[in-house]
């Protein structure tokens, strides 16, 4: 019936999109776009001005893949792969040749933006006339047009214009025929500051601004956190809300009050994800942190906002305590338009201490890479409990269901409780969810409390029946394997002691941390880290396993020790 009910959605969507689309293309019909720009936003992404020379040479590298146009339009050839096309006609690389400040520099961005004109300028199926990439364009359009303009003719000129037309009228259709997710909400930025920018457009600014509060009211959350509950996610709209923010002071107008909410909020929530090496918590779709870029979007946090500790709306929980920091997923999986890319993480953590990470999820890896994408989703790529290697999730790609349903999450928990105690000794999360029960009649419950001193980190997982029907007792009376995983960072050494019972952590700054459990064997085993930003880094992972009962408890501890105490460890 749940997926009955997903395809059926589907279905209305698509019925809406077919009736929605004729009625603007009427709309659209004697439409003079704009003759002329006014302002161009500043783009806040880091720069770097030796790659125009890559770029001049013929070299684009895009999506983890490198292409030699060999003196072609690189619109002309075929794309190595759909990630790097859509990089490709986003023209987000347009900043590179902007930050050279040369002449050969400016005349190549106009050549090149000429040639994505003549050859791709008008919708079509591929990537470049999605809607995500075309509203990114728009956007690279607006901020770079100092670069691609300068010089320009005015035949160019009008052609740059029209297409700028031509897109404000492709994303207005993609709306008005049921667009949805996060592309929505980046389709009302750029319709927004496309307003702003053009002369002559302030029915535009109007319907932008209207859209640009919907879907920020939509999908930005009371604490800050994205409705997808992707940290990756805020790294993504930051950099486009901050200069919008100022694009509508540029125009003298007043920012609508939910672009200003919104923006304060979602600095403190990116915080709770920071760990002390600066790098974001690996959730629910979050891969290599782009420090550059994180750095510049809170240089314009202008109060410096402290991070959250207890993010409810998102599903996250923060615990600090000198240089121990800890991140709790404790959170149900998104609405199902917005989980293409969230993980069966409930109840997973990671733990730093100072500038070094200890315990970590597996992370996602870059677009290229599909199947380990999906791997990366699973729950045994995240340190919790998982039982006889079933995710607390499924996905709309283990059903038959990809075609219809994308990446979507099908099913998973639906009820999460979440506690917060704070103690003298330190402060404790309690998280639990009933992702398990229907296959196995099991309730998840995890206890993790940081020490007062950031020193310790012990936890406490326990399964317990589900309070249900006799068939949901059944099924938790029946065994079933279970491994409590936490993956380790590549940078950490680990040595099995006290005769396999406990494991000895050595960060690389020579601290060490002792992990012990009450099921009385820890394993090493593989893993693999897929946020490197070098690509998927083989890793460690301490497994603690055993057979699942409605009474099973397992206890385990991080802790701090000196090295004089655990040179007799072995």
């Amino acid at each position: 019936m749940r997926v009955a009910g997903l395809l059926a959605a589907g279905a209305g969507s698509f019925v809406r999109r077919g009736l929605g689309v004729p009625l603007y293309a009427l709309m659209g019909l004697g439409r003079r776009p704009p003759e002329r720009l006014l302002i161009a936003p500043q783009d806040i992404r880091t720069s770097d001005p030796t790659l125009a020379a890559d770029i001049y040479a013929g070299y684009f590298a895009f999506g983890g893949k490198i292409v030699n146009a060999h003196g072609r339009s690189p619109f002309e050839l075929v794309p190595v792969s759909p990630a790097w096309a859509r990089a490709l006609a986003g023209f987000g690389w347009l900043r590179h040749l902007r930050a050279a400040d040369t002449a050969v520099a400016r005349a190549n961005a106009r050549a090149l933006v000429d040639d994505f004109l003549t050859l791709a300028g008008k919708p079509s199926r591929i990537p470049a006339w999605e809607p995500e990439v075309a509203a990114r364009r728009m956007l690279a359009f607006l901020s770079q047009s100092p670069v691609i303009l300068e010089g320009a003719d005015r035949a160019f000129y009008r052609r740059f214009m029209k297409n700028l037309g031509r897109i404000q009228l492709f994303l207005e259709r993609k709306l008005a025929g049921g667009l949805d997710g996060e592309s929505r909400l980046l389709a009302a930025i750029a319709l927004a500051e496309f307003g702003l920018c053009a002369e002559g457009t302030r029915n535009l600014t109007r319907k932008g601004t209207k859209l640009l509060i919907e879907e920020l009211n939509r999908q930005i959350l009371p604490d800050g956190g994205h409705i997808g509950r992707n940290p990756e996610v805020l790294l993504d709209l930051l950099p486009d809300l901050l200069p919008l923010r100022q694009a509508y002071a540029a125009r003298g107008l007043q920012p609508p009050a939910q672009l200003l909410n919104a923006i304060d909020r979602m600095m403190p929530m990116l915080r709770l994800f920071r760990h002390g090496d600066g790098t974001l918590a690996l959730f629910n779709g979050m891969g290599v942190t782009p420090p550059e870029l994180l750095a510049t979007i809170l240089a314009y946090d202008d109060v410096r906002a402290q991070p959250l500790t207890s993010a409810r709306h998102s599903g996250y929980q923060r615990l600090q305590a000198e240089d121990g920091i800890a991140l709790i997923d404790a959170g149900a999986p998104p609405p199902q338009i917005y989980s293409n890319r969230a993980h069966a993480g409930c109840s997973s953590f990671e733990f730093s201490s100072g500038a070094q990470r200890l315990v970590i999820n597996c992370g996602s890896p870059d677009a290229n890479r599909a199947a380990a994408r999906e791997a990366a989703r699973m729950t045994a790529a995240h340190s919790t409990l998982v039982i006889d290697d079933t995710s607390s999730c499924r996905f709309a790609s283990h059903t038959g269901l990809q075609k219809w349903l994308g990446d979507q999450i099908v099913s998973g928990p639906d009820k999460v409780n979440v506690e917060r105690h704070d103690q003298p000794s330190g402060t404790m999360i309690v998280v639990a969810h009933n992702g398990y029960e229907a296959r196995f009649g099991l309730i998840h419950e995890r206890r993790i409390m940081l020490s007062q001193d950031g020193k310790s980190l012990g936890g406490t997982d326990r399964l317990h029946a589900a309070k249900a029907g006799e068939k949901t007792s059944e099924k938790a009376d029946e065994q079933h394997p279970f491994a409590i995983r936490f993956h380790i960072h590549p940078n950490v050494r680990l040595k099995r002691v006290r005769e396999g019972r406990s494991v000895l952590c050595i960060l690389p700054n020579g601290k060490r941390w002792l992990f012990e459990n009450s099921a009385g064997q820890a394993d090493i085993e593989e893993s693999v880290f897929f946020a490197a930003p070098d690509g998927p880094r083989g890793c460690a992972q301490i497994a603690v396993h055993g057979e699942t009962s409605p009474g099973t408890v397992v206890e385990w501890s991080f802790r701090h020790i000196e090295r004089k105490a655990s040179q007799g460890e072995g």
